[in-house]
């Protein structure tokens, strides 16, 4: 007999499914309550930091340079009050051979994968993350599906996906596109039944500890080179995963640097939206993800995400898309380095930092990612002007997104907004809570104090005011 798969059957289905096609039974982290066992589920995956890093070395993965920025840091003593402008680093993440830090994530599940005797692994990405899964696939023989939410209804794409599905298939995976909605995670749930594979989620606990290495190499190469520790570490965030392990790392290490999150200014367009679909023209690091999954991390595509960036962020700030591109640009012509996209928002954020530091701190972007011909600036650039978005240089802070794209007319200009972090906080606990303020216990006042990184007494004014 034929399986029911439509939508409403297959959302019926799903926590069956990714039970079978992860290997994990998320119902034994709930507790009773609102709250569930977080470190238990990171701990279930049974690595240890140095198997993980001894997974990761079987793929060649990890062990990336850290590189100082001097010529951007002169740049940026130059904007700043005198004694500013901290050293700038950047951790070279698109040495991987994916050419991103999602390799760290994605080998972790495809070693697990293979483990359990899987054939297999599904992923919905529409970025670099599929690269890397296809990449790893590759290399442990297993065959991999890579579903992307690719196109609006006119069957257009932006050229940063195109290019990435492009690179999947070149690593020998199949692409199932789909066009903006909400079909995604139903498509993935069907495959995942239908295939049997596992599935190899941004969001799972061997993705997110597989990050940790990233944080814990940057305390120590920084420590092998400077004897100390960086006093800032600045990550681009969109669905809190790259945050979250980069964070646990450098906790791993004892390393107290400040954990700054940096998104894309991306307000007023909605990610679902058919028609704002291609008028953005970033595909990740923005506000658009950055901000709804830190205040419901477990809008994601298992039942408990272990990207959890609320609980590790100490500030949140944006930057301008303009900036960014212009961030990119002074990269490849101060440095000699020609990344893609989503690092270079950290950078962004990091270079106006800077400016608010002693010239004797450090701050580190702790990522880059590779670049290629659509997710190279001019192809992006020319695709917003396509779509009817203005291009000029002036102030980033006249930038409207979907409106236009403010390239900044000099180097100062580049500025950071910072986001409402307890603003965050109080929708994260309205949406944990939901209907049964009432019935509140202590362990459930201090799973919110855990998840929002807060205090007791923040918590409870929160819930005495819904």
């Amino acid at each position: 007999m034929m399986k029911d798969n439509s939508y409403a059957a297959i959302m019926a289905r799903k926590n069956e499914i990714i039970r079978n096609s992860v290997g994990m039974d998320y119902e034994s982290f709930e507790k009773p309550g609102i709250g569930f066992d977080y470190e238990a589920m990171m701990a279930a995956t049974g690595y240890t930091l140095p198997e993980l890093q001894r997974v990761q070395a079987l793929f060649s993965v990890g062990n990336t340079p850290l590189i100082e920025l001097r010529n951007l840091t002169t740049l940026a003593r130059k904007c700043a009050p005198a004694g500013k402008g901290a050293r700038i680093f950047i951790k070279d993440e698109a040495t991987n051979p994916s050419g991103s830090f999602k390799a760290r994530r994605s080998c972790t599940s495809v070693y697990q994968a293979k483990k359990l005797g899987y054939k297999g692994v599904v992923t919905a990405t529409s970025g670099n993350y599929g690269a890397a899964v296809a990449c790893h696939a590759a290399m442990a023989g297993l065959k991999c599906i890579v579903v992307q939410e690719c196109y609006d209804s006119r069957g257009v794409g932006q050229p940063e996906i195109i290019e990435k599905a492009r690179k999947c298939e070149a690593l020998g995976a199949e692409v199932v596109q789909l066009t903006v909605g909400p079909e995604l995670f139903s498509t993935v749930l069907r495959l995942l039944e239908e295939t049997g594979y596992f599935n190899a989620s941004l969001y799972t606990p061997f993705g997110i500890a597989g990050v940790e290495t990233l944080g814990y190499e940057i305390a120590q190469q920084f420590r092998a080179k400077f004897d100390r520790d960086p006093d800032v570490v600045v990550c681009t965030n969109a669905g809190g995963g790259n945050l979250t392990g980069t964070a646990r790392g450098l906790r791993k290490a004892d390393c107290h640097a400040k954990v700054i999150g940096a998104s894309v200014n991306l307000t007023g367009l909605h990610m679902a939206s058919d028609a704002q679909f291609n008028k953005k023209s970033f595909t990740t690091g923005h506000t658009g993800f950055g901000v709804p999954f830190c205040v419901n991390p477990d809008r994601s595509d298992v039942p408990r995400s272990a990207a959890r960036p609320l609980r590790y962020m100490d500030r949140y700030v944006t930057v301008s898309q303009g900036s960014v591109f212009f961030i990119t640009e002074t990269l490849a012509s101060l440095e000699g380095l020609e990344k893609g996209p989503a690092g270079n928002t950290a950078l962004a954020a990091a270079f106006r930092l800077a400016q608010e530091m002693d010239e004797d701190q450090c701050i580190v972007v702790q990522e880059t990612e590779y670049t290629g011909a659509g997710k190279h600036i001019n192809p992006q650039l020319s695709f917003a002007r396509q779509n009817g978005i203005d291009i000029h240089f002036g102030d980033p802070k006249d930038e409207i997104p979907g409106k236009n794209i403010v390239l900044p007319a000099h180097p100062s200009l580049i500025r950071v907004d910072d986001v409402d972090l307890d603003r965050v906080r109080r929708s994260n606990i309205k949406n944990a809570v939901g209907t049964h303020k009432d019935e509140l216990t202590d362990d459930d006042i201090r799973y919110l104090v855990e998840e929002t990184n807060s205090n007791e007494e923040f918590v409870r004014s929160v819930i005495a005011g819904l």
